[in-house]
């Protein structure tokens, strides 16, 4: 009794296995394991051009309080250093840098998706082209004597 259970456990816990097996290795999945990676390291690249070009150009633009921070009424700054003062702010400059960063990521996986379907479709269109173009196959043997059966017959029919 207590042997059959086990087994049963066994099977089920090789059947999810093989279920999960199955899952992680489809192509979509897969693809979509390295799309997040390179995302990963792309964004790093992304965080770097809006931290160290466009963050600065937009302060000497608009001056340092857009890139900067705002100061609570009730907090006491005297005495805080700078990285004390800014814990106890509101940094309304790294939400405006994580909105670029976001957007420019957005635009690159777009531009990415729209240029890869653009391939898909261009494969696609090329192989309809020669599947369109190739002849049709001729029909066997078998195939052409049903059809003069069925002919005979159909013409048959019609004389009685």
């Amino acid at each position: 009794m207590a042997d059959n259970k086990a087994k049963a456990a066994a099977e089920k816990g090789k059947g999810f296995l093989k279920e999960f097996k199955e899952f992680a290795l489809k192509g979509n999945v897969m693809d979509m394991a390295v799309g997040v990676l390179i995302g990963g390291a792309f964004s790093g690249i992304v965080t770097a051009l809006t931290s160290d070009f466009i963050n600065p150009l937009i302060a000497s633009i608009g001056g340092a309080e857009i890139a900067g921070m705002i100061k609570l009424p009730w907090v006491n700054y005297e005495g805080l250093e700078a990285e004390e003062a800014a814990a106890l702010s509101l940094n309304y400059g790294n939400f405006i840098t994580t909105v670029i960063n976001f957007l420019i990521m957005a635009l690159i996986i777009f531009l990415l998706m729209k240029s890869i379907n653009k391939l898909m479709s261009l494969g696609k269109k090329k192989k309809e082209e020669e599947e369109a173009a190739a002849p049709p196959p001729e029909p066997s043997k078998e195939e052409v004597l049903l059809t003069e059966i069925r002919d005979l017959l159909a013409a048959q029919n019609k004389k009685e």
